[in-house]
This record gives C-alpha cells, structure tokens and sequence, in this order.
C-alpha cells in the first residue's frame, strides 16, 4: 500500500458554519484505487474499480451504496488492513482509527480500561492515562463511566465507549463502518448528534460508511454514491445546508430522495446483468 507519512499542513481556513479552522491539506487522498480478490483467471473477482477520493482535512464524508458495493473493503484499504490491487492510499497523518459496527470492546476491562489501552499502544505515559481516558469519555458524554464493565454498558453507551477508543488513538482521519445500524431509531438519533459535535470539537475528518441515505445526508457534508459489482463512483453531492440537522428536516428528506432515486438506479443496472 502506497501510503506517505507527511505532516499535516496547518494553515488555517475559515469555514462558513462557524466549525473550528481547519488545516487545508487532504487527510486521505484514495487515487485510482482498483482492488480484486482470488487468483488471477476467470474466477477473479473484481470488487472496487479506479476509485478516485480526497477527503480534506476536517471534512465529514458519507460513502454510501448497496449492500456489496465494496464500501467496507474500501475502507480497510484505507485503514492499512488490505492492500489495493491498483492505486495508491496517501494517508498524511499517519494510520487511521477504524469504529466498526460492532463494539469489539475487550469484556474483561472496563470502560476506561478500554479507552487507556488504546493510549498505552499510542505511547502515553502511565500516569496520564487514567486522566485523559476520562476527559475523553466525558467528550462522547459518558462521565463517571471509567469503571464500568461493559456488560453494565447498554449498545449505545457501548459505541460511545468504543468511540472514545478510536479518539484516543488521536488520528486526523477516523474510519466509521456502519457504527450504528444495530442500534434502535432513538440512540441512533442520539448518537448522530453526539457524532456531529464531537466532530466539530475536534475538527477530525471522518469517512463514514452506510447504506442508510438520511443517516449520509445528515451527518455529512459530501455524499459519495458507490454503483455495485464493481463498485465505482456513480455520483457525488455536496450537503449545502448546515449542520446541526435532525433526520426528519424538510432539506435531508428532499436531498435523500434523490439520491435513493439514483441509488435504485444504480441496484436496478446491477440486477440486469
């Protein structure tokens, strides 16, 4: 995988909505990136054709598509767990954090615990960590939890956990799989708006996977839609109103329209072949 670590740029850029400056270079630049699976042959699987995206420093971008687009497999090139089988991946800020569906907590240690490891692999000192575990879950609103086992925990504390975890990685880029489609309508609604702030604390730029279009729509400020089988770019929007935004507002509703619209579209041309 062909990633540079280059420092950031930290050139300051005012932004409209009243978000924190923000540095102006690219915290991923994906560029031609095509990648199969199996041996070369007949057999072989082309799942992601010349993809090309750049994603700017602090901005929120939604990869959206069907289900077996490659939007995941996209996203573990990036995080460094794969490597394309054509293209390059510039990653300046070095490896990303990745949040995955799942939780993937460790149920022998408590939140903070939790939280702590990933400093401890990061290189805080000892006498450190408890302290900044805890400014951490107090960010994603979960003050007091540090001693909390995970089975204490309900599945929405559960990914604010594990949301503190990826932060304490202190990345630039943060990877999103699908982090609440198995959490019920309410703490997902919940979660969208604690997402939104703590992106507009932290100013971190985030490429979040889905294949729900409202939850693209609200959360980001760039949808990119994937076709399927191989998954290529069909079409991107830019979110022009501003955030915060709630799932059910008159804007969402009518971009995630059109864009559903084209998202049949791209599932109905996989269907005739």
């Amino acid at each position: 995988m062909a990633t540079t670590l280059v420092e950031q740029n930290t050139a300051d850029a005012s932004v409209a909505d009243g978000k924190a400056a923000r540095p102006t270079s690219h915290a991923v630049r994906i560029d031609h990136v095509s990648k199969s699976f199996g041996r070369p042959g007949p057999g072989r699987q082309l799942v992601l054709d010349d993809i090309s995206i750049t994603v700017g420093a602090g901005e929120f971008v939604t990869l959206l598509g069907a289900s077996g687009c490659g939007k995941s497999t996209l996203l573990n090139l990036v995080a460094g767990l794969d490597q394309p089988s054509a293209g390059t991946i510039d990653v300046p800020g070095g490896r990303p954090a990745l949040m995955f569906q799942e939780h993937a907590l460790f149920p022998w240690l408590t939140a903070g615990k939790n939280v702590e490891l990933a400093l401890k692999l990061r290189g805080v000192a000892k006498t450190e960590r408890r302290s900044e575990a805890e400014r951490l879950l107090e960010l994603v609103r979960l003050k007091g939890a540090h001693g909390k086992r995970v089975h204490e925990l309900s599945g929405g504390m559960r990914q604010r956990v594990a949301l503190a975890r990826a932060l304490a990685q202190d990345s630039r880029l943060l990877l999103m799989d699908e982090p609440f489609a198995a959490l019920d309508t309410i703490t997902r609604d919940v979660l969208h708006e604690e997402l939104t702030r703590i992106w507009a604390e932290t100013s971190v730029s985030v490429l979040f996977v889905t294949h729900n279009v409202r939850e693209a729509v609200r959360l980001a400020e760039r949808v990119v839609l994937l076709s399927s089988r191989p998954g290529r770019i069909a079409r991107e929007w830019q979110v022009g109103f501003p955030q915060p935004r709630r799932i059910e507002d008159a804007a969402v509703a009518e971009l995630s329209v059109e864009i559903t619209e084209q998202l049949r579209g791209e599932i109905r041309r996989h269907g005739q072949h």
